[in-house]
């Protein structure tokens, strides 16, 4: 692997585990008939190239193309009606009952009989209840390192912390809502006054805001996770600086957090509260003043040579479609283990969205710890949708079901293969500092932004967020990578866009060199290259922490 520092190509080891994933597009697995089956008939068209199976135990296809009625696809099987790009189709008869399969796994059971050609999707394909075995650590396995001398390299910013940034922010963050609108006039004004024209090494002074922070417990869940934020914002390697606002009556008092963890005042960390300094207008000065005194120090600041050992990167998908499981989800997964062999930290997120797939993450647990922490998570989070009136399988969205996905346990198939195929080393609840090097789980709620805040708040210092359908998102103070699934939506929406994986179906690429070239844009990016997200402004409106518990 090159690094991004000039000089001669390094040699990586490949990782000898890519057959652990089942779930791997894999060409020699592809099916792509180049004549009509013997029973097609008069006017059968010839569907070469137009459909997929991703696992030989599959009994369904997955469309490249647009299938029409009458067209042979594999084996004789005839396309019955149409049947849109992503979707899928019957691969031979499946009686009523009977388990489809998708990615070598169960996604559900046939609710009435599919004649082969059919198409399967939410009027034929329901959930259902089946045992999985989660043979705990069964597939867990020596990782190959890259040795530390031939490891990649990127440009960071080394902070006091030892900790290593990817950009060079100053954040205002608020304890409560209550001090949102002060927070963000603070950095409107630092913005819109020009005072950051003479300090181009500072990527801009950025206000995180929410709605909480009051009006609820001051123990339990959702308040743990709201200081856990916090303070991992406040830390986070990418702020040069911050100042900490408050109101001064509220639940989520500052001296509570400063006192929680440890927290030291100082030139780079300042904290203030509006009822204590006189009101909105004297805060908004006073606030300024504070930014204006921390910009020489942040502009200080450096890039220097780095390993990518420092990088802890966030994984995460929305907007997923009938590809995500195809392309751009192996593709990153195949990233991850690389970033997991040069030393870094990959992190996946959304509890609900690896349901029905978790027994594929449990036997790659390094432990049985780490193994029955996440079905312990997973427990959690079926009481906890149990106690509010919901289901684990309300999943996929709409948006979700026209690109093509039908079941939840589809949709988390697809989702987990961001993850590649290195062991588990770690589970982390929401907002915790991740401290493993490795592949590590995060529980975290669906809901991106919220889930995403939860990674950063630990520590991830990159987002790569793979997309079928077209998010458009960004989450500062870490930089974002968008991935798409498709060729059609990365040409729809290409100034939103970075990567295109939709090359791996018809476009000569591969998931391995897809996956090498999200690895080394993640590289350029740690190093300040910036991504479509961040030229189109997105970032500010992102930070969402997630709220459990009553509202009071």
């Amino acid at each position: 692997m090159k690094s991004i520092e000039s000089g001669p190509s390094r040699p990586v080891q490949r990782l000898p585990i890519r057959a652990r994933a089942p779930y791997h597009l894999r060409r020699d697995e592809c099916v792509a008939n180049s004549a009509p089956g013997p029973d097609a008939g008069d006017g059968a068209m010839d569907a070469a190239g137009k459909v997929v199976r991703l696992h030989r135990e599959d009994n369904v296809l997955v469309a490249t193309a647009v299938l029409s009625p009458g067209l042979a696809i594999a084996d004789g099987v005839i396309a019955r009606e149409r049947i849109d790009v992503g979707h899928k189709v019957a691969a031979c008869a499946i009686g009523a009952g009977e388990p489809v399969r998708k990615f070598g796994q169960v996604i559900g059971f046939a609710s009435a009989a599919i004649a082969a050609g059919g198409h399967v999707h939410s009027h034929n394909l329901a959930m259902g209840d089946f045992g999985r075995d989660y043979a705990i650590g069964s597939e867990a396995r020596e990782t190959v390192f890259v040795p530390p001398e031939q490891r990649a390299t990127f440009q960071g910013y080394r902070r006091a912390s030892g900790r290593a940034g990817t950009r060079n922010y100053i954040g205002i963050l608020t304890t409560v809502n209550c001090s949102a609108t002060v927070a963000r006039h603070i950095a409107a004004h630092m913005t819109d006054s020009g005072v950051l024209d003479d300090y181009p090494d500072v990527d801009g002074v950025v206000a995180l805001t929410h709605g909480t922070g009051c009006g609820m417990a001051s123990s339990g869940d959702g308040f743990a996770n709201l200081q856990r934020t916090i303070w991992g914002y406040a830390r986070h390697p990418n702020f040069a600086g911050i100042l900490l606002i408050g109101l001064g009556c509220e639940v989520n008092h500052i001296d509570f957090l400063l006192e929680a963890y440890g927290i030291a005042r100082g030139p780079l960390f300042r904290v203030m509260n509006i009822q204590d300094t006189g009101g909105t207008r004297r805060t908004v000065e006073a606030g300024c003043a504070h930014i204006r005194e921390m910009l020489p120090e942040a502009a200080r600041a450096r890039r220097e040579p780095c390993p990518a050992s420092e990088l802890v990167v966030a994984l995460q998908c929305g907007g997923s479609d009938g590809y995500s499981g195809m392309t751009a989800n192996p593709a990153l997964g195949f990233a991850s283990d690389l970033l997991v062999a040069h030393g870094g930290a990959a992190v996946l997120a959304e509890t609900p969205e690896i349901f029905g797939a978790e027994h594929l993450l449990t036997r790659r647990a390094a432990s049985r710890e780490v193994g029955e922490k996440l079905l312990e998570r997973i427990g959690w989070w079926k009481d906890y949708v149990a106690r509010n009136g919901g289901a684990l399988d309300n999943n996929p969205t709409p948006g979700n079901k026209a690109g093509g996905l039908t079941t939840i346990l589809e949709k988390s198939l697809g989702a987990a293969a961001k993850g590649g195929t290195s062991n588990l080393v770690a589970v982390c609840r929401y907002a915790e500092p991740i401290e493993a090097r490795g592949f590590v789980f995060m529980d975290s709620p669906g809901f991106d932004p919220a889930s995403v805040t939860g990674q950063i708040a630990g520590g991830c210092n990159i987002v790569c967020f793979t997309t079928g359908r077209g998010s458009v998102s960004g989450y500062k103070p870490a930089p974002c990578i968008k991935i798409a699934t498709n060729t059609a939506m990365f040409a729809r929406m290409s100034e939103d866009m970075d990567i295109n994986c939709g090359a791996i179906v018809g476009g000569g690429e591969s998931v391995e060199s897809m996956g090498r070239a999200i690895f080394e844009r993640i590289l350029a990016v740690a190093s300040g290259e910036h991504t479509k997200s961040e030229a189109e402004g997105f970032g500010d409106c992102e930070f969402v922490p997630w709220q459990v518990g009553a509202v009071m």
